[in-house]
């Protein structure tokens, strides 16, 4: 039986996880460049944690900046086949209210120039991602986040910016007539490197403020935002506790697997070099 992993990319507030048992540091590099920052090694309720601060500790790495490719395949590198995002986003509508959780089932995306696939440099491979997070994941982080008593909203979409200013107005009203709830910059990426990878990805957000189109509740306030960051970060840190008590065994996703008939390059054609980077990823079907 394969060993359980999860792995925890921690955002804005999220910086490290308490509770660790039997706690190592590693830090690794990729093909891809260097990850955020060591990943923190421990268990957590007997399930192997790995946990990564997205921005690096002290919060030095802005969102366009994140390199989620090394990010992800470190992950993949790890063995693992779960990844919990941790996300401050602003609400886009009124039912979603600052400190409320939401866990998102769909995303847009407004980024500029990320690199979003382990797809290139002689080798194509289209991937299913219709539905871009685990439903079981999901699910499971949904339950959780109820048991803890916060206020959570499960499915929404996801609207990801470059970042990293926050919208005009005259965007925020534009996103708001797409019908999307939560407004951030990060998670999709990941989202979309985990499904390549073929690891099983879902979304905590924490709504910190109603972005700039409410204006009853004022601009953005980065004090506000930090005192509901502070206690969106404990109700995050008790439901991943939860939630990993509650995975499967055995995953019988989508995602687990998602590569299968997907690589469109021929084998022969696959350049040495790129098979051996993606070895991790698509090993198994080479």
């Amino acid at each position: 039986m394969v060993e359980r992993i999860v792995g925890v990319i921690g955002g804005s507030g999220l910086y490290e996880m308490e509770g660790l048992e039997d706690v190592q540091t590693i830090s690794l590099t990729t093909p891809f460049g260097d990850p955020s920052d060591s990943f923190v090694i421990g268990r957590l309720e007997g399930v192997k944690i790995a946990f990564l601060p997205r921005h690096g500790r002290g919060h030095r790495i802005q969102p366009s900046s994140v390199n989620s490719r090394a990010n992800i395949y470190a992950m993949k590198m790890l063995g693992v086949q779960w990844t919990i995002g941790v996300s401050a986003v602003g609400s886009m509508k009124e039912s979603i209210h600052p400190g409320d959780i939401v866990i998102p089932d769909q995303f847009i995306d407004r980024t500029v120039g990320r690199p979003n696939t382990f797809f290139s440099d002689g080798i194509v491979g289209h991937v299913s991602f219709a539905d871009p997070i685990c439903p079981e994941l999901s699910q499971i982080l949904y339950r959780s986040v109820k048991e803890v008593g916060a206020n959570v909203h499960r499915g929404g979409t996801y609207i990801c910016i470059e970042g990293p200013q926050f919208s005009t107005r005259a965007e925020a009203r534009l996103y708001r007539s797409w019908g999307v709830d939560i407004i951030g910059m990060t998670n999709l990426p990941e989202a979309r490197l985990a499904r390549e990878a073929e690891i099983c990805y879902a979304t905590i957000a924490f709504a910190t403020d109603y972005d700039c189109w409410h204006q009853e509740a004022g601009d953005v306030s980065i004090g506000e935002v930090l005192r509901i960051l502070a206690q969106s970060t404990k109700i995050a840190k008790s439901a991943i506790r939860n939630a990993v008590k509650h995975l499967p065994e055995k995953r019988e996703c989508i995602c687990a697997t998602a590569l299968k008939h997907v690589l469109i390059t021929g084998k022969k054609f696959i350049p040495e070099k790129t098979k051996k980077d993606l070895e991790p990823i698509i090993g198994k079907y080479l």
